[in-house]
């Protein structure tokens, strides 16, 4: 059994209390702060309206907060995994830094799994997700030597779909191409068994297309 040690920092990993330790551990993290502070587990965002000068010296002093805030609890944050979305035509793209390292500016960011670009088109998240389904699918075809319907289906249905249906209420499909691009995994999986219920598929495609029309 290893010997007890005292943690000065940081959350223990596997810990059945871990999440209710973060949560207080991470709690005063807005203290102070007059943008909008969101946490999610690890990921945090600053979210700001920065029009003139005003708004982005307000938005360094929070980030200047965070850092300080960072060093008091011994928790730094990833610079690395740092990046600045700027949203809306006209913005006068700033650049920013906490402390003394600049963070790299992206057209599109992921976040939580989903990819989202300063125009909030969502064609992005579409080809990330027919990728993921198509990949997966692929290792489908190529480890199970069965076509019946009884082992492909439940497979599809576990491990390709929901690549596809993930925060689809959030990035739903709108234009044409990216709706073709989510249906050719669905015709792609149609032609993998000689006998599959075709029928099922096409009317789930018709329900996944049907319910991104109407979000």
């Amino acid at each position: 059994m290893s010997k007890w040690r005292p943690v000065t920092s940081g959350i223990p990993q596997g810990l059945v209390l871990g999440p209710a330790l973060l949560n207080i551990f991470v709690g005063d993290m807005d203290s102070g702060i007059e943008c909008t502070l969101s946490k999610f587990s690890d990921d945090t965002k600053l979210c700001r309206v920065v029009g003139m000068l005003e708004g982005k010296d307000a938005t360094h002093k929070d980030l200047d907060r965070l850092e300080r805030w960072s060093r008091a609890n011994r928790m730094k944050f990833s610079k690395a995994k740092c990046k600045v979305l700027h949203m809306v035509q006209g913005n006068p793209k700033h650049n920013y830094r906490p402390g003394r390292e600049w963070i790299e500016s992206r057209p599109e960011e992921k976040d939580l799994g989903v990819f989202v670009d300063e125009k909030l088109n969502m064609s992005w998240q579409c080809v990330f997700a027919a990728q993921k389904a198509n990949r997966v699918l692929g290792c489908i075809k190529r480890s199970v030597t069965s076509r019946s319907r009884e082992v492909i289906l439940p497979q599809y249905l576990a491990l390709v779909r929901p690549h596809l249906e993930y925060c689809i209420q959030l990035w739903g499909p709108q234009r044409k191409k990216d709706m073709e691009l989510l249906e050719q995994v669905q015709r792609r999986t149609m032609k993998m068994p000689f006998y599959l219920a075709a029928a099922h598929l096409v009317i789930s495609m018709h329900v996944l297309v049907h319910q991104s029309l109407h979000m």
